[in-house]
């Protein structure tokens, strides 16, 4: 059994994104380089979230993970297997896009890889909120003659 994390990444994020922010989101992106401008060179323990890319070893499907200049806004997409030991670095990271998201609503979702529904990662006036979901109660119908 292996503790791996289902992780959805979807949303727009402000024109005015800081540098520093823009530099800290490619380096997750693109892995690691010995200087991207990020200022995180010296952090030996950085792990790029979002950096994988092809078939994905548990969860199916393909690991991918894009950052998009449009005309007025930063565009991202990612899906990505993440070991739950990197659990508190993507929160981390989802707390710094919620903060710099566009608009106010579902960025992406986290799911145990062995479980079939997740906890979706909500931006409320720039704050991470985690909202686990459930499964729906069973409706009994009453069958007619």
């Amino acid at each position: 059994m292996s503790d791996v994390f289902a992780v959805d990444l979807a949303l727009d994020l402000s024109p005015n994104l800081p540098d520093a922010v823009l530099a800290h989101l490619r380096r997750h992106l693109e892995g690691d380089s010995p200087d991207d401008g990020s200022g995180e060179v010296d952090w030996p323990d950085f792990v790029p979230l979002l950096a994988d890319r092809g078939p994905a070893t548990r969860i199916g499907g393909l690991l991918t993970g894009r950052l998009v200049q449009a005309s007025d806004h930063w565009s991202l997409t990612a899906r990505q297997e993440i070991h739950a030991e990197l659990l508190p670095e993507l929160v981390a990271l989802a707390e710094m896009l919620a903060f710099n998201a566009r608009a106010d609503g579902v960025i992406g979702q986290v799911r145990f890889y062995e479980d079939e529904i997740p906890e979706l990662l909500i931006n409320r006036s720039g704050t991470l909120v985690k909202m686990p979901l459930r499964e729906a109660e069973p409706i009994a119908y009453r069958h007619l003659p």
